[in-house]
């Protein structure tokens, strides 16, 4: 997971309103329902009105992200502009559950406090957060509205620009954000020789590989590239990694119900290819690089 500096996009790609239905208690998209459900009573369960007594507003979807948030996630840094692929994935959703962008009201939440235990002052959270067995434990989250790959960024001319296989890998040392899958990622697939540095913002990561302070980051492709193109200089994304079924889900608070029609808002965006066109729209430029075994 995560992040950089924000910078133009295009618009976002309208939804139609489509009433969903229901999923199984686990939170994971099913046929849903008891045996005597019927297509027009899992309509009703999550149509508009049915889910207001679940809202944390009655009348607003409350959506809730980082700040600063970073391109292609987001663009220019205001998440309700619906630019990004998680701002229209967000709006899209909302479609679906019927409110207009007008209903729709975007709250800060810091990355590394989303998932802690506790109630939560917003509907989903939508800002790279990859699901694990550990933050399941005190959050909810949804299906994958975006399956990840890690990559490398290092800066050009370093040894492991070119000097990459499994073995040479573990002898860099890597600086990632605390936290993040990234940093799970080097110490449980790489296994580094040296202990990586751990910083509190993907911010000072970066400003430490630009400093030689570390060998190389580790963050998903998309952000990666966006890193090595447009924010770092004299960077560059070295490969990516193969996938190790790591998948960004929408964060709730623990046994929220809203899940059920939210999972199947997400089934009918990806069955309706509203997804596909938009990781096309806003991730495609940054996907393109070659494969490496950790």
């Amino acid at each position: 997971m995560r992040r950089i500096l924000a910078a133009a996009a295009a618009a976002v790609i309208g939804t139609g309103l489509v009433a969903c239905g229901s999923t199984n208690g686990s939170g994971a998209s099913g046929s849903g329902g008891s045996s005597s459900s019927t297509p027009s009573s899992s309509a009703a369960s999550c149509s508009n009105s049915a889910i207001q007594k679940n809202l944390y507003s009655k009348g607003v979807l409350t959506v809730a992200t980082d700040n600063p948030v970073f391109t292609p996630w987001f663009v220019g840094n205001k998440p309700s502009n619906g630019k990004g692929y998680e701002s229209a994935v967000a709006y899209a959703i909302a479609a679906q559950l019927g409110f207009s962008k007008s209903q729709v009201t975007w709250v800060t939440e810091p990355f590394t406090s989303s998932y802690a235990p506790g109630p939560k002052k917003f509907d989903f959270d939508i800002n790279e957060v990859s699901v694990t067995p550990q933050r399941a434990q005190a959050v909810t989250f949804s299906d994958s509205y975006y399956d990840v790959q890690q990559a490398i960024v290092a800066l050009k001319g370093s040894a492991i620009a070119t000097q990459h296989s499994p073995t040479q890998l573990k002898n860099y040392l890597y600086g990632d954000q605390v936290g993040t899958t990234g940093l799970t990622f080097i110490t449980g697939k790489i296994q580094p020789t040296k202990q990586p540095k751990v910083f509190d913002t993907l911010s000072e990561v970066s400003a430490a590989l630009a400093a030689h302070r570390i060998d190389a980051l580790i963050t998903d492709t998309p952000t990666a590239q966006y890193m090595a193109s447009s924010q770092l200089k004299h960077a560059l994304l070295v490969a990516q990694f193969p996938s190790v079924g790591e998948h960004y889900g929408l964060l709730f608070h623990l046994g929220n119900p809203l899940v059920t029609c939210v999972n199947q808002a997400i089934a009918k965006l990806k069955s309706n290819g509203t997804l596909q066109q938009l990781q096309q729209k806003y991730l495609k430029i940054y996907l393109a690089f070659p494969t490496i075994q950790p």
